[in-house]
């Protein structure tokens, strides 16, 4: 690589990987930057940010993640449907119970950049609530 010449990847250049991350004991914000930074491939030496060079990541067992502090009955996940009187509030616990993959997709989706790479840096993100999941044929 010539030093005098400024590096640009292109699409045809990248070369994406599969990891599989087991969210069993571990802590959601140091799961979700790590999960973050190889979506969008910041370990690797040709990383662009302008450019979707990251790899693909499959995250098993969401639904054993934990939260250090009281953030199961405090934090809130908020939604708003545009009318009034529309905000939805629901705790860490009960999007366990009802989409349990929700809390970790929100979390890494904070975490990417606000632009319009992020909702092509977003699809390559799966996430399976148990030990299972049909993209084994990548992996390996």
């Amino acid at each position: 690589m010539d030093m005098n010449k400024t590096f640009f990847l292109r699409k045809e250049d990248c070369n994406p990987k599969w990891h599989v991350i087991d969210a069993s004991d571990q802590i959601l914000g140091r799961l979700a930057t790590k999960t973050a930074d190889l979506l969008r491939g910041k370990g690797k030496p040709e990383f662009s940010p302008h450019a979707n060079c990251g790899d693909y990541v499959v995250i098993i067992n969401c639904t054993k993640v934990h939260m250090t502090g009281n953030k199961w009955e405090d934090k809130e996940y908020k939604r708003y449907s545009g009318y009034r009187g529309g905000l939805k509030t629901s705790t860490a616990k009960e999007m366990l119970v009802k989409h349990p993959t929700d809390i970790i997709k929100l979390a890494v989706s904070r975490m990417l950049p606000k632009n319009r790479l992020s909702n092509q840096i977003i699809k390559r993100l799966k996430i399976y609530t148990g030990n299972e999941h049909p993209h084994t044929a990548q992996v390996s």
